[in-house]
């Protein structure tokens, strides 16, 4: 990957982050690379960098705790050698996503549904709350 030398305001544009954000993730290790400076102390970050930010953004809009891309940027960091400890990261995560879409799977089913019978009632003609139960004409028993 050639390496080409954004500036912090440059990848914040290019991921979404502001530039406060992109400083919080440099102070909190979740950078899998250090930050380069140039000549002057501004920050110098590379198409790697950029890559791995969007990688992060989409960690934690999957829910992965800021600890847990810390750890895997460490690992990373530290070289080869440690890549069965990143798999099991990874593996957890993709559990927990696995369990969160099943999850969001029956909320949609439900608001489906729900859409589904208020689209009916509405062709339909139907006056009122179709979830409120009608009350039902009381049985007359003779005796």
């Amino acid at each position: 990957m050639v390496d080409i030398g954004l500036s912090i305001g440059q990848v914040a544009q290019r991921t979404g982050l502001s530039v406060h954000a992109l400083r919080l993730y440099e102070r909190e290790g979740l950078f899998a690379s250090e930050v380069r400076r140039d000549s002057a102390g501004r920050r110098v970050y590379s198409a790697w960098d950029v890559e791995w930010v969007a990688n992060c953004v989409k960690f934690r809009a999957s829910g992965m705790p800021l600890a847990t891309i810390s750890r895997l940027a460490q690992l990373v960091r530290e070289g080869t050698g440690n890549e069965a400890q990143r798999l099991e990261l990874l593996r957890e995560h993709q559990r927990h996503i696995t369990e969160q879409l099943a999850r969001l799977t029956d909320c949609l089913d439900l608001v489906n549904g729900k859409v589904s019978s208020y689209e009916r009632h509405l062709a339909d003609g139907a006056r009122g709350d179709p979830w409120q139960q009608q009350p039902q004409p009381a049985e007359r028993t003779e005796g």
